[in-house]
């Protein structure tokens, strides 16, 4: 292998591109060679990461496919790709002669960009020594030579007469200058007996889509500039009014007929256009200019800087701007005739269209995008969006091989250097084709009601626009021509399948079928009963709801609770496998579809069953006071409805009814009212008793009942005991009062009196209270002296004979008149008792009279024992009801000495009382 010129390529601000380390290789034939080569891409555009998806190396093309040298079978396993991250060299090993060529690496990206291919590549000549012969008239001239020159600079190929001289590498020239750029070619005259006949000669800087060289003379960037001086063996190129474009490496290259193929001069020369120029470099939202000559200068020279035109301050040979939208240049002092080209954001650029006119589907379209800018714009074409463009193409072309119907739409190109952008006005292309897509729509979508508005329309992607023709399967001709069929209130005979066909002058297409299924809302639901007939508690029984609808309904069964249903079931059957007398209501039920819903008529449900454990309510709530009217209620569930019987609970196993029907009225109850109640619910099905209801009622005091123990005389010195006790309910309290005296003397029922004197005789005062009253009785204490004893024994045996009497005469008396009530006799006035209301009217008396008269009065009380009642259990209840109270007093008059004579006897000296209490009675109902 020969030593050769390392070149690396710098590319432009897009960071696009491919760098070989060498242009020119020569490699020995059967030696292996390594192709350095390096490519960068931007790791990011427009929020997508890059990533690269094809990497190759190539030689030739297959029509417009480029042919990977890893499965050409020329190269068959001897090529190797050394890539590593950036890195794309290539090795070749076991050279041959048919392995020269030029070898160029291409990559494509995810980007919606063109594969990057960088040209030219790096041309490999596989040589080795070999024998030159040249006739020189009756003799033969033999070389020995390689095809490969160890020099820099070769000026020819094969052999010191084959090949190309330039008197420079390097030209520098001012813009708008005209430059030669000297040039010699040379060749054999004969070879192989054959004599060189020079066929083509050119300049050229770039080749084009095919890797053709492109003569100046053709390219429509040197159009009217470029003027060849050839003379015989002399090629210069002259280039008249130089602009910054032209700076470029110019190359000669001719072809003769002998076999060699063309020759190019190369590395060719280098044209520089310059005197001054502003450099721009982009520091973020500000530019660094810079004013340089390609060309040297004098040491430290004086700039000035022009804005628009117009001369500035800054007088270095750089200048930091911000205002992109104005125009910078240079120039050297004293020499501002020879101002720089002024540097400029690009102008709105101009996109063009080839070949022009009308752009039918599968023809090659190419867009140009054009803006005048210093420096020279580089060019992104997009594709406008809905909501941005999306880049296409990073040239100035944008190049459709075989256009498409997907490719309509409006483009744009964008013009960028490094002193702004600017965006040209969207330009449409509209690719005519025959319809292919066609898509039938419902309006509106869904179900289709009947009796509702509905629109069918046909759509197609064809261009010029398509006419379109309706039709409906089995049914003979279209229906109508245009777009949509309306159907204004659609009916369930239009139910069917529809189809349209497209057509425009391009073409033809039809739609597949599309099915219209009329929809519609349940009917209203009927609703049925089984088994039909009564319905008795305990049956099974289903209720059926049914309607017509499509689609096929869901039913909701309800029951109705006050103006509302109540949700039960999700089905159409509602099943009762043993039915209560709490299914009883009625019932309806709800058919839905997606279009809507109807409700059935209720149907009522009646479950005949017994009663039901009855209830007992009492009114008013609360507290019974006696006199009130108080209601007793009993309520049961049944069906048929239950009839009502009242009972007061007793001892009796077959108690006597109070009464009949739901309520138990007590206009004015007393107080043996209280007890026990309930009531008992009965129907054909069966009967049930109610729980037992206390009838509490609160009355206050009877007239007190009061005893003295011992009874009779007092001793003086003795104690005594008074006992008082009254009936009420709540229970009373009780006070001790002395006649006379205000203070109380003690509370309770018993009050006693230890160690009596004299002054302890009078009369004392019980005072029975509850919140509901009072009622009070009066009883007298003698206390007398040790004389009487004897007299007190006498008169309590007289007593004791008078209460045998007394208790023979109640005994009659309560037999005759037991249902009769007698008015009660006055008490005297000197008593102070409380006279009773209507307590009276349950009380008897019976009167003894005595004609003897005796010194003092003397009372005996007796009382048989009973409970005191404020809240009675269910056993005192039954205790009282045959409760018998009995009161009795004895009274003797006479003259006392302690008496005063002006005192009035108020009533018989000699009257004996007895009080009986009636006994409590069932009373039965009453007030019903």
């Amino acid at each position: 292998m020969f030593p050769v010129l390392c070149v690396s390529e710098v590319r432009g601000q897009t960071d696009w591109g491919v760098t070989y380390f060498s242009h020119q290789i020569c490699a020995s034939k059967g030696s292996t060679v390594d192709i350095p080569c390096t490519y960068t891409y931007p790791p990011r555009i427009d929020e997508l990461d890059t990533k690269v998806e094809e990497t190759l190396w190539f030689t030739k093309l297959n029509g417009r496919t480029y042919v990977d040298l890893g499965s050409d079978p020329d190269y068959s396993g001897r090529v190797e790709y050394l890539f590593k991250q950036n890195d794309c060299t290539l090795r070749i090993k076991d050279l041959r002669e048919s392995d020269s060529a030029k070898y160029t690496f291409r990559f494509t990206t995810n980007q919606e960009e063109d594969s990057v291919t960088d040209s030219p590549g790096v041309t490999l000549t596989v040589t080795g020594l070999r024998v030159v012969v040249e006739s020189v008239w009756t003799e033969a001239d033999l070389r020995c030579e390689n095809s490969c020159k160890a020099s820099d600079y070769p000026s020819y190929v094969c052999d010191s007469r084959l090949g190309v001289t330039y008197s420079s590498h390097q030209i520098c020239a001012s813009k708008g200058s005209t430059v030669d750029i000297p040039c010699t070619y040379t060749y054999p005259p004969v070879i192989n007996h054959q004599t060189t006949v020079i066929q083509s000669v050119l300049w050229f800087t770039k080749t084009d889509y095919y890797r053709r060289t492109v003569d100046l003379r053709s390219d429509p960037d040197y159009s009217g500039r470029v003027e060849y001086l050839f003379n015989q063996n002399d090629c210069t190129l002259r280039i008249k009014d130089l602009r910054w474009i032209d700076s470029a490496e110019y190359k000669f290259r001719f072809t003769t007929n002998q076999g060699e193929g063309g020759v190019n001069g190369s590395p060719g020369v280098t044209l520089t256009v310059t005197g001054l120029q502003v450099v721009v470099k982009s520091v973020w939202t500000e530019a660094d200019l810079r004013c340089e000559s390609s060309c040297k200068v004098s040491d430290n020279p004086s700039y000035v800087w022009y804005k628009d035109g117009e001369k500035m301050d800054e007088q270095t040979s750089s200048l930091r701007v911000s205002d992109f939208g104005k125009s910078y240049s240079c120039a050297l002092k004293n020499h501002e005739d020879q101002r720089s080209a002024a540097v400029y954001a690009p102008k709105t650029p101009s996109v063009s269209q080839s070949p022009s006119g009308e752009v039918t589907e599968g023809t090659s379209v190419t867009l140009t995008c054009s803006s005048d800018a210093n420096p020279a714009a580089t060019y992104t074409w997009y594709k406008r969006t809905v909501r941005k463009g999306r880049q296409t193409d990073w040239t100035s072309k944008k190049y459709f091989s075989y256009i498409q119907p997907s490719d309509s739409g409006e483009y744009y190109c964008l013009a960028e250097n490094k002193l702004g952008k600017s965006q040209s006005e969207f330009f449409s292309i509209k690719v005519k084709y025959a319809p292919k897509i066609l898509s039938v729509s419902q309006y509106p979508s869904g179900e289709v009601i009947e009796g509702r508005y509905v629109t069918l329309s046909c759509s197609s992607d064809g261009y010029p626009a398509p006419e379109f023709t309706w039709y409906k399967r089995n049914q003979h001709g279209h229906l109508r021509k245009g777009s949509e069929l309306v159907f204004r209130s659609i009916q369930s005979s239009d139910s069917g399948q529809y189809s349209c066909s497209a057509k425009n002058d391009m073409g033809t297409s039809t739609s597949g079928l599309t099915s219209i299924d009329v929809k519609y809302a349940p009917k209203p639901p009927s609703v049925s009963v089984s088994p039909s007939g009564e319905i008795v508690e305990g049956s099974s029984v289903t209720l059926t709801c049914s309607s017509d609808a499509n689609p096929a309904a869901s039913y909701t069964w309800y029951k109705k609770t006050g103006n509302r249903g109540r949700q039960t079931d999700r089905k159409s059957q509602k099943y009762f496998s043993s039915i209560q007398s709490s299914d009883s209501g009625e019932y309806y039920c709800e058919a839905e579809n997606k279009l809507g819903s109807r409700t059935s008529e209720s149907i009522s449900v009646k479950v005949k069953y017994p009663p039901k454990p009855p209830s007992v309510s009492v009114s008013p709530s609360g507290e019974i006071v006696e006199g009130s009217s108080v209601t007793l209620t009993c309520s049961s569930d049944a069906n048929p409805a239950a009839h009502y019987t009242w009972y007061k609970k007793d001892e009796d196993p077959e108690p006597n009814p109070l009464g009949k029907g739901p309520q138990l009225l007590f206009k004015s109850i007393q107080s043996f009212d209280f007890g026990l109640y309930y009531c008992e619910a009965e129907n054909e099905l069966g009967r049930r008793k109610s729980e037992h209801t206390n009838v509490n009622v609160m009355y206050p005091p009877k007239l007190p009942s009061v005893s003295v123990s011992p009874s009779g005389e007092i001793v003086e010195g003795s104690s005594v005991t008074l006992t008082c006790s009254s009936d009420a309910n709540p229970a009373a309290n009780y006070t001790w009062y002395k006649k006379n005296e205000g203070s109380p003397k003690a509370s309770g029922e018993i009050f006693t009196i230890e160690n009596t004197g004299a002054e302890h005789s009078g009369d004392y005062v019980c005072v029975a209270q509850n919140e509901k009253g009072h009622h009070n009785s009066t009883v007298h204490v003698t206390v007398v002296g040790g004389s009487w004893k004897g007299i007190t024994a006498a008169t309590v045996s007289v007593i004791m004979i008078a209460l045998i009497l007394i208790f023979v005469a109640i005994w009659i008396i309560k037999k005759r008149t037991r249902k009769q009530e007698s008015e009660p006799r006055e008490r005297p006035d000197n008593c102070d008792q409380i006279q009773l209301s209507e307590q009276q009217n349950d009380l008897q008396y019976a009167t003894i009279h005595f004609s003897k008269k005796q010194e003092e009065s003397i009372y005996c009380n007796v009382k048989a024992a009973k409970p005191k009642r404020k809240k009675k259990t269910n056993e005192e209840e039954e205790d009282v009801k045959e409760e018998l109270v009995e009161y009795s007093a004895v009274r003797f008059n006479r003259a006392g000495p302690a008496q005063s004579r002006n005192q009035e006897t108020v009533e018989d000296p000699a009257a004996l009382y007895s009080k009986v209490n009636k006994p409590s009675r069932n009373p039965g109902p009453r007030n019903l």
